[in-house]
């Protein structure tokens, strides 16, 4: 499979990426270790966690996700076969992104994770209550150590990340390499009228998150008897249930016929064929569900489907 640089870092990625979110959660830990080991198999490469996943599941308390993961690759033997993205900063026990809890928290997550060192390093979520630099200078010491490659950050205004970018210029820091943003085919104006431009222009590697919008994408859910298929998503689905989501399933439909291709394929497949994306980020819990998924990387989507799929979603 051809991998795609990210951003200006070391690291090559896969065109799409696994959602370590459901490890702990909607996956145990022996389907967890299946659905990695099929993966990695397939050719993939980047597995996304954090710290704080899934610290909301009843009876979790947070590092769950990372835990799996780090007894999947003791067993596998397969470290250098993955690039490992984990988060910090939105977890109540590691909370915010001050260099003293980055350096607590970045020692906490390779314990669970069996490594000594993270492939990237995502701040979460903006923490306004420190200054950009201190945050840039603490990763920057954590680069020193050896226990971080690359850093990057999810969920980040246009205007702070841009902040981050002169920061690191103006300090000589490490800059943040990659934005993890939320972006799919229903939810594109807060990335691509602010975020997107600055991206490309500064060679900012993107994986983006809820890239089949909360399941919603996978044509699953087409009326409200269908939310009953899955009590977890049923909130976060029905928003979509509405003229523009059915008209946005309705051209799923249409070019995922012409192609023989599932409809999660073809949402995937215009997201990989964007510029700007590096690759979007799919969760799956079972294998059969992942080698659909996979699926979407070879999917060849036209000029003028990408187009129809552009001007339905708008």
């Amino acid at each position: 499979m051809s991998l795609r640089p990210l951003g200006n870092s070391p690291l090559s990625i896969a065109p799409l990426a696994f959602g370590g979110n459901v490890f702990g959660w909607s996956a145990d830990e022996a389907r967890s270790f299946e659905l990695l080991d099929a993966f990695v198999d397939a050719g993939c490469n980047l597995i996304d966690t954090a710290d704080v996943y899934p610290a909301w599941v009843p009876g979790n308390q947070g590092g769950e996700s990372e835990a799996i993961i780090g007894r999947w690759l003791k067993r596998s033997g397969k470290r250098d076969k993955v690039v490992i993205a984990t988060k910090v900063g939105k977890w109540a026990e590691q909370p915010g992104l001050s260099p003293v809890n980055l350096q607590q928290a970045v020692d906490r997550s390779l314990q669970r994770l069996q490594t000594d060192y993270i492939d990237l390093y995502l701040a979460h979520e903006d923490d306004a209550s420190v200054l950009l630099a201190d945050t840039l200078g603490g990763f920057a010491r954590l680069i020193e150590q050896g226990k971080v490659r690359a850093i990057g950050a999810s969920n980040y205004s246009a205007i702070r990340f841009a902040d981050a970018l002169a920061a690191a210029r103006e300090h000589n820091l490490p800059r943040y390499e990659v934005l993890q943003p939320e972006y799919n085919l229903l939810e594109r104006t807060g990335y691509e009228n602010e975020l997107e431009p600055l991206m490309r222009a500064e060679n900012i590697g993107v994986i983006s998150y809820y890239a089949l919008a909360s399941g919603f994408l996978s044509g699953k859910y087409r009326d409200e008897a269908d939310l009953a298929k899955s009590s977890a998503r049923a909130s976060a689905v029905k928003r979509y249930l509405n003229p523009r989501g059915l008209q946005v399933l309705a051209a799923l439909d249409a070019v995922a016929a012409t192609h023989q291709a599932t409809v999660a394929q073809v949402a995937l497949a215009w997201l990989i064929a964007r510029p700007s994306i590096t690759a979007p980020i799919a969760s799956a819990t079972t294998v059969t569900q992942l080698n659909d998924l996979i699926g979407a990387v070879k999917l060849q989507l036209s000029a003028d489907e990408i187009a129809e799929l552009d001007r339905v979603s708008a």
